[in-house]
């Protein structure tokens, strides 16, 4: 056995747990390289609709295990049509269920991003961190909930980053499934009931206006909750501070 096969083998690290992220990466590639990206847009949903339509009120189960389906998959491979999915099931499926069904394909998808990346290189990093990163991992998981909360309720950082970076700092799975289910439920249901209202902005041949969620009426209420889940870790700070 050679030094550095040793080497790996000591470090709990073998390339067969890449294995994972490489499909999730391969598949990402594979959209664009075969221009899958060309179809998925609102031109596609708006000449598909009556289709489209016709499926659902025939098959509405089918077609619900189908988008659930087809939105974790799309998580899972970091493909960048959240919004476009959202959108659309909000039209296929109306505000509710639509949104509904898009919070459980989100959070399987983001699951599974997690799952892949901690088991890949989640130990491995955790083995090299320096004192540094060490400590930033135990104090964000010590608040993982509410951190998470924040990163899922306001969108300062792109979600497959969100999805990758609690495997790499030691949070539990409940907690990031709890913290991805609920983060991202007002965001949601923002885009599905947008997406309820297509038919009427297709028959108009405008538009839908997705900086809504932009708007102090909505983005505020967003950015309340955001605080309210940040209190927790406001009270650890203090309560340290006063004993």
């Amino acid at each position: 056995m050679s030094e550095e096969s040793s080497d790996v083998k000591q470090s709990g690290f073998s390339l067969g747990r890449l294995i994972p992220l490489v499909v999730l990466a391969a598949g990402l590639v594979a959209f664009f390289v075969l221009g899958l990206n060309e179809y998925v847009n609102l031109e596609t949903l708006k000449e598909n609709r009556q289709l489209l339509q016709e499926l659902v009120a025939d098959y509405a189960l089918i077609a619900a295990l189908i988008y659930i389906g087809g939105y974790a998959v799309a998580v899972a491979f970091s493909i960048p049509v959240g919004a476009v999915a959202t959108l659309t099931g909000g039209f296929l499926f109306g505000t509710f269920f639509g949104g509904l069904y898009t919070i459980f394909g989100a959070t399987i998808g983001a699951s599974v991003v997690f799952l892949a990346a901690k088991t890949a290189l989640g130990d491995v990093l955790k083995e090299k961190a320096g004192p540094t990163i060490k400590k930033m991992e135990e104090g964000f998981r010590k608040d993982a909930f509410s951190y998470l909360m924040v990163l899922r309720l306001v969108p300062l950082f792109p979600f497959w980053l969100v999805n990758l970076a609690p495997a790499f700092l030691g949070v539990h799975l409940r907690t990031y499934v709890i913290a991805t289910f609920l983060g991202i439920i007002p965001a949601t249901f923002v885009f599905a009931s947008i997406g309820n209202g297509l038919g009427a902005i297709f028959d108009q041949g405008s538009e839908p206006d997705l900086s809504v969620i932009t708007q102090p009426e909505v983005f505020l209420p967003i950015l309340g909750l955001a605080g309210l889940s940040l209190i927790p870790i406001i009270y650890k700070r203090f309560s340290k501070k006063e004993a």
